[in-house]
């Protein structure tokens, strides 16, 4: 069973919480992509980036600099956006480090899918860049079917904890021997359950660290999660889309 999750826009370096173990399975194709950013104007930059003026200084500083081979970070450390943060893996034991390593995936539009302990660097690209200029229109279509393919070589079943944008590297290669479970946080809203971005984000995240610190094998268990007051809903449920509830007043917390 493999999780995949989202990276996060804001990254930070981190060589001193945890050792880089491994390098990222794909590093071929990310020194394509690095080898065009490099190429690129400052304008060009500026509209692929679509980015403030501040984030746009900050990503040519990190593009400028960039190493894929040196004085990298953890990637389960790089990324420091909301979910990774109640994921909090630097209070991970042992045993829940090994799991994620093993079992959770993040995936990337540079990096195209990370262990947690893959050494990365900072960079900005989006997966849904709209690549002017570069050998193909769309990073989707770069990546094609490599990212499903390498989660399913070992697995039959992935924990679908990603967004929308993400989730679709893996979702048109899946088959009937492919299976992916999909994870919905929801919240009474106008009348309506929906999803809230943020409190879904940290839900995202606890489950992650539920997972790593129980050593989840089967997929049936995820039902017995309850942070935030979550609950499993198997009246709205089905076997590929698990439905989570809650009136937790996260104002509070």
């Amino acid at each position: 069973m493999k999780i995949i999750i989202a990276p996060a826009k804001i990254m930070k370096l981190d060589r001193d919480s945890f050792p880089v173990q491994s390098t990222p399975e794909f590093l071929k194709k990310t020194r394509i992509l690095e080898k065009f950013l490099k190429s690129r104007t400052r304008d060009q930059l500026e509209t692929l980036w679509h980015a403030s003026d501040k984030v746009v200084e900050q990503s040519l500083f990190q593009l400028k600099n960039m190493d894929l081979d040196t004085n990298l970070t953890p990637a389960i450390l790089a990324f420091s956006g909301i979910q990774y943060q109640y994921m909090a893996p630097d209070l991970f034991t042992q045993p829940a480090l090994d799991y994620i390593q093993k079992n959770l995936r993040i995936l990337s539009g540079f990096y195209g899918m990370l262990r947690p302990f893959d050494g990365i660097c900072p960079y900005r690209l989006e997966l849904n860049t709209k690549m002017v200029g570069f050998r193909d229109y769309s990073l989707y279509h770069f990546w094609d079917e490599d990212i499903a393919n390498s989660l399913f070589k070992e697995d039959q079943v992935v924990i679908n904890l990603a967004s929308k944008q993400y989730m679709r590297l893996v979702k048109p290669y899946l088959n009937s021997a492919r299976r992916m479970i999909t994870i919905d946080f929801q919240e009474l809203k106008n009348d309506k359950w929906k999803t809230v971005g943020v409190h879904a984000k940290m839900a995202r995240g606890e489950m992650v660290r539920f997972m790593a610190e129980k050593q989840i094998k089967n997929p049936a268990d995820l039902r017995d999660f309850h942070d935030f007051d979550f609950q499993f809903v198997p009246e709205v449920s089905s076997d590929d889309h698990y439905i989570f509830r809650t009136d937790f007043d996260f104002t509070r917390h």
